[in-house]
């Protein structure tokens, strides 16, 4: 096998894990649904909203690379739901701005948490080592995708 065969043999075992990691995510996830207060859409939205100064509709679109409705769409729920509310710019443009609500935020924290739970019982017999590869090499993987989509997701 030459070195380009080599590399597309790679790549296909790379794509038939990740398939199989979004679907077992899924299922892990699953697994603590009960526990679980917002969908996945909310769940990002907040996520987004958490790390940043209140955005607009289309800033929380284009940060996710979505049509303006289709979050006009997520956010009517988040805001129903008493998770995020719009308020006034505070540099004085016309367009309201989406913040979360401390409820939301609740809401969102208590979601990581149990994600993380399952994670952490899901990698408890991995050393602490194969556990920090593992993040470097996803934020690698996650960093080159955003470069490429020119969609970055700050980081603290």
């Amino acid at each position: 096998m030459n070195a380009n065969e080599t590399q597309i043999e790679a790549v296909r075992g790379l794509e038939r894990e990740m398939v199989l990691l979004a679907r077992h995510i899924t299922l892990v996830n699953k697994a603590h649904a009960a526990e679980q207060e917002l969908d996945r859409s909310a769940y990002l939205l907040l996520s987004r909203l958490e790390i940043s100064e209140p955005m607009t509709l289309g800033e929380l679109a284009a940060s996710f690379g979505l049509d303006v409705s289709t979050v006009n769409r997520q956010t009517a729920a988040l805001l129903r739901d008493g998770f995020a509310e719009r308020i006034a710019d505070p540099d004085g443009g016309t367009a309201r701005r989406l913040r979360p609500t401390e409820a939301g935020l609740a809401a969102l924290r208590r979601d990581r948490s149990s994600k993380i739970d399952g994670l952490n019982d899901l990698l408890a017999d991995w050393d602490e080592a194969d556990r920090r590869s593992l993040v470097v090499v996803l934020r690698r993987l996650n960093e080159e995708i955003e470069r490429r989509q020119g969609l970055s997701w700050p980081r603290d």
